[in-house]
């Protein structure tokens, strides 16, 4: 995990705290990854390449009567400290209100598909 999620981290928040209806995000692989999954399960309108600056992610935030639907970000693993757990550890995490991302040799999902392919894995974040 490098600087770029925790860059989009901190953009997905502040832009959701400043009630903005897009924001720009710098293109690289593994956001894109991160933030189809956050489209797949609804955190997000949706994402595409910017035509003003095809380097840049274009994110359309998405809010629910004035409130953002992603409530908390918390990064679990860090460069300094990597969280991993296998698929047993996943299953004993509530995450019906919750959406963990984890990194697995599949690919970024979450952890209810991690559960479902019996996987383990680096876990990058929870989100509320």
């Amino acid at each position: 995990m490098n600087h770029f999620l925790w860059n989009l981290y901190t953009r997905l928040r502040n832009g959701q705290i400043a009630k903005k209806i897009q924001i720009l995000q710098p293109r690289n692989k593994l956001c894109e990854k991160v933030l189809n999954l956050l489209w797949r399960e609804g955190y997000i309108l949706n994402y595409s390449v910017s035509e003003s600056n095809p380097s840049m992610f274009e994110v359309f935030l998405k809010y629910h009567e004035d409130v953002p639907a992603i409530k908390q970000i918390k990064v679990v693993s860090k460069p300094s400290r990597r969280i991993y757990l296998k698929s047993r550890d996943l299953w004993k995490i509530n995450d019906e209100l919750q959406l963990i991302i984890v990194s697995t040799t599949r690919g970024i999902l979450t952890g209810k598909e991690c559960k479902k392919f019996n996987l383990g894995g680096e876990v990058f974040c929870i989100i509320k």
